[in-house]
């Protein structure tokens, strides 16, 4: 029914549920909402929404029926596996495709799977995600390189423990983009790094799968990505759903700990024969509608253009950090002036005030939805905020971290709402001085 897309008087917000809508404030004011709040959950697209109330109609079971709605069901979601890897560069037949439920659960199965020994060893960073953290801490031996003093990745560092390891390291897992700071990391070169020393790379795509183009091939083969994850609720299509793209011969050799129908060829009474991958990766009934959402926002997004949407996210990012930066009071964390290795992430806090009570203040006051505390990236923002404690995260006993605010955009977002934040923020600053 959309094969192809087009948008013929419409703008980007026209595509989007949720927009405008009207919230109460604390003084009963009805006024737009502004969502602020991208990095979590973007809302949908309204194609995605209608994709989905149509490939309903001929839903039918997948891969186990022979009626005419079960194949065509099987084959949307068996044909969406070419699609996911054209969206991520990965048009080669050494990678397969199997879904997920977002990017924490493709990167457990990754880790229940590819960890083999208590003794193996992950080599992952300081700058992560709890979901590309703990799944390795909890199965192997893991190594993290460190950041520097503005929040980047050092590059360095990861060869320096690769070198230590001497080849010991399996896995090098790094996110493409900090769902804290925005900074994109060069993969590409860490995967060198990592293939140099016998190691293989998985990337967390949680967070640049909607504002930058991904190639998963590299330059050379030694550039290439191994395994790629990501979710689609980052991505416009927030109904569950994710996916994991990776090395079928890798995969193949490997099982998941988690059993049951849909991943066998053959249970016999004393034997059983699994399929290969993908199959062997998605037992039990699939989240059907998350697929068919996934590949729909894959497409619009494709539409649109990552050459619009990164030009479009960097001059909602330089506009709301200059508006920052000339109000007195606050604070802002990372890299504020060379923003280019940046997606559409600002992350703040005026001082002598609670994030908490900060972001409490957006909402209640001005109508703004942003992000508080640590995002569920604990050593990142220890570090990012060690100055104001006057000591070293990594010396210090373990406590979450007091954190900050997080202001995260969507292409959807324009420069009047940053404009209303920015007058919001100036307001709050003002009302603290004259306390």
């Amino acid at each position: 029914m959309y094969d192809s897309i087009s948008f013929p008087g419409h703008s980007i917000r026209d595509m989007i549920f949720g927009l405008d809508v009207l919230v109460k404030l604390d003084n009963n004011k009805m006024i737009p909402a502004i969502n602020f709040d991208n990095a979590a959950t973007t809302p949908p697209f309204k194609r995605v929404v209608e994709e989905i109330e149509w490939q309903l109609t001929y839903y039918g079971s997948i891969g186990r029926g022979r009626g005419q709605m079960s194949e065509h069901s099987s084959r949307v979601y068996d044909n969406g596996r070419e699609r996911i890897k054209d969206f991520v560069g990965a048009n080669s037949d050494i990678y397969t495709v199997f879904y997920t439920n977002n990017t924490t659960d493709g990167i457990n199965k990754l880790a229940s799977a590819l960890i083999t020994s208590p003794k193996d060893i992950v080599l992952t960073t300081r700058m992560e995600h709890h979901a590309n953290d703990l799944p390795w801490r909890e199965r192997a031996g893991t190594e993290y390189a460190e950041v520097d003093a503005k929040g980047r990745l050092v590059i360095h560092d990861i060869e320096r423990i690769l070198r230590k390891w001497r080849g010991r390291v399996k896995y090098v897992s790094v996110t493409a983009a900090s769902n804290v700071t925005g900074y994109v990391n060069d993969v590409h070169t860490i995967a060198k790094l990592a293939h140099r020393y016998g190691a293989k790379i998985i990337v967390d795509g949680a967070q640049i799968v909607a504002h930058r183009e991904f190639c998963m091939l590299g330059q050379t083969p030694e550039e290439n990505i191994d395994y790629f994850v990501f979710s689609a609720h980052k991505m416009y299509s927030p109904f569950g759903g994710g996916a994991v793209v990776g090395l079928t011969e890798e995969l193949n050799r490997h099982m998941p700990p988690f059993y049951g129908g849909g991943m066998v060829e053959a249970v016999c009474d004393n034997e059983v024969r699994y399929l290969p991958a993908p199959e062997r990766y998605e037992l039990g009934s699939p989240n059907y509608p998350s697929v068919v959402g996934m590949l729909k926002a894959v497409q619009i997004l494709k539409h649109i253009g990552f050459d619009y949407i990164r030009e479009h996210e960097q001059a909602l990012l330089k506009r709301t950090l200059e508006g920052l930066k000339t109000i007195p009071g606050v604070i802002l964390y990372g890299d504020n002036e060379e923003i280019a290795d940046r997606v559409g992430i600002v992350t703040f806090n005026i001082r002598g005030l609670k994030n908490k009570d900060l972001a409490g203040f957006l909402a209640d006051r001005y109508g703004i939805a942003v992000r508080h505390a640590a995002f569920c990236a604990h050593p990142y923002v220890g570090r990012l905020t060690r100055s104001e404690r006057g000591q070293d995260y990594a010396s210090a006993r373990c406590y979450p971290p007091e954190g900050m605010v997080r202001v995260s955009f969507g292409i959807y977002n324009n420069k009047a709402e940053v404009d209303w934040f920015l007058t919001a923020v100036n307001r709050i600053c003002r009302r603290r001085q004259a306390m």
